[in-house]
């Protein structure tokens, strides 16, 4: 599931939301983004990979 990697970020991202996890798969970070949204924990989920860290950054 959440890959138990420490990182430490530069920044937040411009859109300034909140880090929700980390995931090595696209398709796992976009299944984890859309269940936070039908358990409601969050309105809306970006999922970008972050190439220095070969990691998805799921933002919520």
């Amino acid at each position: 599931m959440v890959a138990g990697v420490s990182l430490t970020i530069g920044a937040a991202p411009a859109h300034a939301e909140r880090l929700a996890g980390v995931f090595r798969d696209h398709s796992e970070c976009e299944r984890i983004g859309a269940y936070g949204i039908t358990q409601g924990w969050w309105d809306d989920y970006s999922c970008q990979w972050e190439g220095r860290y070969r990691y998805y950054f799921l933002y919520a």
